[in-house]
């Protein structure tokens, strides 16, 4: 014998239909498509190949995409970068390997900043409460002295304080506090840090 539903177990059992989904409504715009294709070959022969580590030329291409990028800035090979246009690089900024910046919105590194390899900063993310899966996006700032551990996440929308340190593995979901250091998932504040 089936039970009948009560009205909350009907509201619970919704159901997701992408059907309708399409990028260009959920409000970011990535660009002309001749822009985007080009940027995307351009990544993946260049930026995203293990095999290219000429830097200065890496630099030359963020630029010549709409990138603001200061001097004496480092990335290191495998690196995926979405849109350079909506990408804002210091001086004295370092990129590790394999990191990733993931964004449908805008980010900004301040100088001094180190990114470690393996690193994700994730600007766009799902609402899953809505039934068409909405985009939900939110820009990063990485403030000046940062270090942003290997292997770490950087979720929409967060700013990380000046001088404050994200261990490795960390996901971080709020704003930091400055002079920091944060490990765990969602990353805590563990300690402060003393520049000696």
């Amino acid at each position: 014998m089936m039970i009948a539903a009560t009205p909350l177990k009907k509201l619970l059992m919704k159901t997701v239909d992408k059907s309708g989904y399409r990028q260009g409504q959920n409000r970011f715009e990535a660009g002309p498509v001749w822009k985007r294709m080009l940027w995307h070959f351009t990544s993946a022969m260049v930026f995203e190949n293990s095999l290219f580590p000429v830097n200065r030329l890496k630099v030359s291409l963020l630029r010549l995409f709409g990138a603001s990028v200061g001097n004496n800035v480092t990335i290191k090979p495998c690196v995926t970068i979405k849109f350079p246009w909506l990408l804002s690089i210091g001086s004295y900024v370092g990129i590790g390997q394999s990191a990733w910046i993931d964004n449908l919105a805008q980010v900004s590194i301040e100088d001094q900043v180190t990114i470690s390899q393996g690193a994700l900063l994730l600007t766009g993310n799902h609402d899953y409460k809505s039934v068409g899966f909405d985009l939900k996006l939110g820009e990063i700032t990485v403030e000046q002295g940062v270090w942003v551990g290997a292997k770490s996440v950087i979720c929409p929308g967060v700013r990380l304080k000046s001088h404050c340190v994200i261990g490795v593995g960390a996901v971080v979901t709020r704003d930091t506090e400055p002079y920091t250091v944060y490990f765990g998932s969602p990353a805590v504040k563990v300690r402060d840090r003393v520049i000696e």
